[in-house]
């Protein structure tokens, strides 16, 4: 039987998205693709799928969505609750985990908590047509995703057929650290400011000594004016030296590139950014903070530190490793602590118990299965 899951409503700026679109920068178009990679192969991990299936990314406030016919298995990553309505009861549910629809239950996502990004795969895969090598969807330009729209009311997704959902579903028992998509650091306030690495240049020599000791030593604030394309920042502004003009020859341009106009008021590149620019660029994002700027909520302050590229790699070797060895850990539900959690609960009168033998994050996750059967 074909599955239909129908979109209730869309969310807020709901998209499809791959991990990008290579390769075609010099003809203009840019990369586009999930703003926070990790999280989209996390959601791909736990739906089964391969690391580049198309993913659903949402901001803040994730679309609903119910299930017309058949059955279908949707991974959910990011730090946002879920509500699951099944036979008029609802139950409240959290992320990191697989959830499979039954014909009649309807899905609402979010609001997110931790950053602004969230993600969901659909195990088996969208049947998305790719545009230039990629599924992912790029607004500006009206092509991608479906018809290079974004999630509309009413829309049914175009769910790929796998075999039957038998298996049980499953989650991770340890999530990644909040501070990889839009916490403060383990240790510190909500309202510190978080800690980007950039490697200085290729323009910094468009700048005096005294502007990159400012953007290295100041905060920096997150504008409203910000989006797929970039992050505006709003802080100390930024001088020219007096010889160097606020503007340069066109060139090419990444993801990451920090650029500073005529105003002083940096602006950092995302996935969606122009492939060429014509203002300096004093740093450029490391790969391995790029995602986590690129998830943070308007409001929220930043701080920059110089590496070197070498510091640089180094760092991202080292965030993948740690998401490999995470996303190793990802186990079945009914297997927790070597415990079946949903027998347990199915069975206990008293909801909550705990497993002395899992982690805290599995006892989470336990009571997000109590709540589940509620």
């Amino acid at each position: 039987m074909t599955s239909q899951l129908l979109v209730v409503s869309p969310g807020l700026l709901t998209t499809f998205q791959d991990l990008g679109r290579y390769g075609f920068r010099r003809f203009g178009v840019p990369r586009s693709g999930v703003l926070h990679p990790d999280l989209a192969r996390i959601a791909n991990a736990l739906a089964g799928n391969g690391e580049n299936e198309s993913v659903l990314e949402f901001f803040l406030s994730g679309p609903s969505f119910r299930l017309e016919s058949g059955s279908v298995r949707l991974a959910l990553a990011g730090d946002f609750r879920i509500e699951l309505t099944r036979n008029r009861k609802k139950s409240m549910l959290r992320s990191w985990r697989t959830i499979t629809l039954e014909e009649g239950d309807q899905l609402q996502l979010g609001p997110v908590s931790t950053g602004k990004a969230g993600y969901v795969a659909i195990s088996g895969g969208l049947d998305l047509k790719p545009v230039l090598e990629s599924c992912s969807t790029y607004l500006r330009g009206g092509f991608g995703g479906m018809d290079g729209n974004r999630l509309l009311a009413g829309m049914q997704l175009p769910v790929m057929q796998g075999r039957p959902i038998s298996d049980p579903d499953c989650y991770l028992p340890e999530a990644p650290g909040r501070e990889t998509f839009g916490g403060p650091e383990p240790g510190h306030d909500q309202d510190d400011p978080i800690p980007i690495r950039v490697i200085l240049g290729p323009q910094d020599d468009y700048f005096s000594d005294s502007s990159i000791a400012t953007f290295l030593s100041s905060d920096y604030t997150i504008s409203r004016e910000s989006d797929r394309m970039g992050s505006r920042l709003v802080g100390p502004a930024l001088t020219h030296r007096e010889d160097c003009k606020p503007e340069i020859v066109s060139d090419g341009i990444v993801p990451g590139a920090i650029q500073v106009p005529g105003n002083g008021a940096p602006i950092v590149l995302l996935a969606d950014g122009p492939t060429v620019g014509g203002y300096p660029k004093i740093a450029t994002v490391a790969s391995v903070d790029l995602p986590r700027i690129a998830v943070l909520v308007p409001g929220r302050r930043v701080s920059f530190r110089a590496i070197t590229v070498e510091e640089g790699a180094e760092l991202l070797l080292e965030r993948r490793r740690h998401l490999a060895a995470l996303i190793a850990r990802i186990v079945p539900l009914r297997l927790v602590g070597g415990v079946d959690l949903e027998r347990l609960y199915s069975s206990n009168l008293v909801s909550g118990a705990m497993d002395a033998r899992c982690p805290p994050a599995c006892n989470r996750q336990a009571d997000s299965i109590a709540e589940d059967r509620r």
